[in-house]
């Protein structure tokens, strides 16, 4: 007589066996990226009586991938900080470390997934959703994304956030200028040489409506919603390369009446974004392109009840409209707009790189304010030139080393914008040193 426990044991032994197989990738990595930056009229013009900083930051990155057949997660600590600011025999670091990304994806077999978690958005050209990934701390987004990718050239997304201070038993305020709530819509498809995409972002701003109080007498907050939506058009064959974009903005958007800060009132928004760019390979190392942005903004002259100024609002920023960030990287958001003609040369031997950008600056709206005589005055559209000068040198493909030159060739016009002296000698220059390596590697 057999043994009761024999056909269980065989039983299972057969199941196991007869199990397909699954793959699993798991990845260790880091990243180490100190910088060192000298800034004499970066961001801003150089006031007259003022010297130049010097400093270092760094950025360091572990980095944890998981994947296997039915999902994946991501991690990433990270600790961002200045050479200095940490005493050499500090117990504690100034800003300690941070999550960077933290998230789950679900594969709901091989076209359906949902992402969720402190993760990196960015899509297309990076210029409404993108991860900053020059600013040492980079920019993440608490969120849940639906994607259904019916084929590989094709994809769909549907982005969703909600955003609290903390755990709460009753409706608390969320007191920043951050969103309080977003939806979105991205769809892109390749045609062969033609990539589309369509994006519809439904943007939600906090804001306290004083007239308008609880039981206690405490404002009620309420959520203004914008709207962006448009599209993207890229091209690509043999030497040649071209995209364009088109956006437009709508709803509303909170607006701070006091100055402190706190939002109490809200403002019509309508937008406008359209750009353009080609660019063409003249031989194996070299390429030669131009281009041009048009951001619509408010006029000086003639302020209107509506706000006319486009937002890029997610965008990698700095990637745009020159790298001394005197437009959109935490200013300009409700200013004069800005019309970006540029051009972009590109040289790539063996490991060497360099690229040469210069850029002329117009404002889109009027500008009008004090002049030398004392009496108000219009002043002219043009705002500058801007000229970007950027060498790399790859020892391999995990480690590279960066420097830079800008100089920003202003007027008196952006002098009325920004304030300081156009007359001082306005540039940055940086040097960077990027380390990516991969510490373990599993795959099965």
């Amino acid at each position: 007589m057999k043994k009761p426990g024999f056909n269980l044991l065989h039983l299972l032994v057969l199941i196991a066996c007869d199990m397909p197989a699954f793959s699993q990738v798991a990845e260790i990595s880091g990243q180490f990226r100190p910088r060192y930056e000298f800034r004499h009229g970066y961001k801003t013009l150089m006031p007259d009586g003022e010297k130049a900083a010097n400093f270092v930051s760094q950025r360091t990155r572990l980095n944890l991938r998981y994947s296997d057949d039915w999902f994946r997660i991501g991690l990433s600590l990270q600790n961002i900080g200045v050479w200095g600011e940490t005493g050499t025999l500090s117990s504690s670091d100034v800003n300690g470390t941070a999550l960077h990304e933290a998230w789950g994806e679900i594969f709901f077999g091989k076209k359906v997934s949902l992402k969720a978690g402190r993760q990196e958005i960015v899509y297309d050209d990076h210029r409404i959703f993108g991860n900053v990934d020059w600013a040492q701390q980079g920019r993440s987004h608490d969120a849940a994304i639906i994607t259904v990718k019916p084929k590989d050239a094709c994809q769909f997304d549907l982005g969703f956030a909600y955003n609290a201070r903390n755990e709460s038993n009753f409706k608390e305020y969320y007191k920043t200028n951050e969103y309080r709530t977003f939806q979105y819509f991205h769809w892109s498809r390749q045609f062969g040489n033609l990539g589309f995409s369509v994006l519809f972002l439904n943007n939600g701003l906090p804001w306290q409506d004083m007239a308008d109080t609880t039981d206690s007498g405490k404002p009620l907050e309420k959520i203004t919603y914008s709207q962006t939506f448009g599209a993207r058009l890229s091209y690509s064959r043999n030497k040649l390369s071209a995209n364009g974009a088109f956006y437009l903005q709508s709803g509303n958007v909170s607006a701070d009446t006091t100055g402190d800060g706190t939002m109490e009132s809200t403002r019509d928004l309508s937008g406008l974004y359209f750009a353009a760019d080609v660019a063409y390979k003249i031989s194996d190392g070299f390429s030669a392109g131009a281009g041009f942005e048009y951001l619509s903004g408010n006029s000086m002259k003639d302020p209107s009840e509506k706000d006319e100024a486009f937002k890029p609002l997610y965008g990698t920023n700095h990637k745009f409209n020159g790298w001394m960030d005197y437009f959109y990287v935490g200013s300009h958001m409700q200013s004069v707009g800005l019309v970006d003609i540029y051009a972009e040369l590109n040289w790539k031997k063996e490991k060497f790189s360099a690229s040469l950008i210069p850029h002329f600056f117009q404002s889109e709206d009027d500008l009008y304010g004090m002049g030398d005589d004392g009496t108000k005055q219009d002043f002219d559209k043009n705002l500058g030139t801007e000229v970007d000068l950027v060498l790399g040198y790859a020892i391999s493909p995990s480690a590279t080393i960066k420097a830079g030159y800008s100089q920003m060739f202003a007027t008196g016009s952006m002098e009325l914008l920004k304030g300081g002296n156009k007359d001082n000698t306005n540039n940055w220059a940086w040097v960077m040193i990027d380390l990516k390596p991969t510490f373990l590697k599993f795959e099965k």
